[in-house]
């Protein structure tokens, strides 16, 4: 799920870590936020935890544990399953969601995830067309009218996903008929399309640090907003340290990174001062969530409302739900464990624990023996 694009995190701060789901078997809190998945770090140091494709299974024909033989490092034996598909298939979960059976869009090695975390909450939200079989909705039934995936599928392709965000974005065609209106969508739409192929590998986002809905605007941004899909962040500067609110002001974060080697450089002991601080702000927040971006979020996000949270160059499916913050869970890892849906975010840490589709707090197989706190309420207020 890389935006290999993406400029949201500082150099050094983009080689693979494991995922925020963590790994079958590893306590979520032993996770670090995910930068590019499935790429070892350059450095040479190991990996904190690894994907669960990482991970030597017990049961080499399970896949929750994920992985085909060949990452497992053991021969396909006969009577096995089939090893996983190939890159552009994605295996498909199915939950209960509020009470109507869902399927999620699972996400494996270097997944496309802008193009997942879109079209999860396409899903969640019943909107996403499937398969061609298309289903005339009611009049006024509005959104929970779109057509599911077949209860059979097991498997999707990422053609097949492309077409189905292409449908749905064509069906946000204005009803108001005035030639302004029309053309502008058309122009939308036109945009739009020249943007999409980027979903599967990657979008270029730039975050500034004002605030959690801000980013540069570039012309991926649109995807977003034709879907009415709020896209946001947690890498704020703290309004109660004036320095770095001076250092960091509204640029954004490729324009701070230009300003702290133009600092470097300069003449004026201020302004050498003044690239210090921001490279300081840049190297204690390189986990690209700060505890005001993590307070900021939780209000600024509406009950109920599902949304894209980016950090670390990966995009997430986020809800919140009674005041709380969770990410979906997509890693392939959790493919056959329903009771793993929602992971909390509620620390700046990476200190998280794991609920199902009603947010109740779970125990992933395996994890028996792992600790999970429940969320912090003193982080939501």
């Amino acid at each position: 799920g890389n935006s290999q694009e993406g400029s949201g995190s500082p150099s050094g701060q983009q080689e693979g870590v494991s995922s925020p789901q963590g790994p079958p078997g590893g306590s979520p809190k032993q996770q670090q936020p995910l930068h590019e998945e499935g790429s070892p770090k350059e450095d040479g140091s190991p990996r904190e935890g690894g994907s669960p494709k990482e991970q030597p299974p017990e049961d080499k024909g399970s896949l929750k544990e994920g992985g085909s033989p060949q990452h497992r490092g053991s021969p396909q034996h006969r009577g096995s399953p089939p090893a996983e598909p190939p890159r552009d298939f994605y295996f498909v979960k199915w939950i209960l969601w509020k009470g109507q059976r869902t399927a999620l869009v699972t996400q494996g090695e270097n997944g496309p995830c802008p193009l997942l975390a879109i079209i999860n909450i396409l899903l969640l939200q019943w909107k996403a067309s499937w398969g061609g079989l298309w289903t005339p909705r009611a009049p006024g039934e509005g959104s929970q009218g779109g057509v599911k995936l077949p209860p059979q599928t097991e498997v999707v392709t990422a053609e097949e996903l492309m077409a189905h965000l292409g449908n749905c974005i064509l069906a946000t065609q204005p009803k108001d008929t005035s030639e302004g209106l029309q053309l502008n969508f058309q122009q939308n739409i036109s945009d739009t399309m020249t943007v999409l192929p980027k979903l599967s590998t990657g979008l270029d986002v730039n975050v500034r640090f004002t605030g959690v809905s801000d980013f540069e605007y570039t012309p991926e941004c649109i995807v977003f907003d034709l879907l009415n899909i709020p896209l946001y962040h947690g890498w704020l500067v703290d309004p109660q340290s004036p320095e770095q609110v001076q250092a960091v002001g509204k640029l954004s974060y490729n324009q701070l990174v230009e300003k702290i080697i133009t600092c470097k450089h300069a003449s004026d002991s201020r302004l050498v001062s003044e690239g210090l601080v921001a490279e300081q702000f840049l190297e204690a927040t390189a986990s690209q969530l700060t505890f005001h971006g993590l307070c900021e979020l939780t209000a600024r996000a509406r009950e109920g409302e599902l949304g894209v949270f980016f950090r670390n160059n990966h995009f997430s499916t986020m809800i919140k739900h009674q005041g709380h913050l969770y990410l979906l869970v997509t890693d392939q890892g959790f493919l056959q464990e329903e009771g793993v849906v929602w992971e909390s975010l509620h620390s700046v840490d990476g200190d998280s624990c794991f609920c199902d589709t009603e947010f109740h707090l779970s125990h992933p197989l395996g994890k028996a023996g792992a600790s999970t706190a429940p969320p912090d309420p003193r982080l939501q207020q």
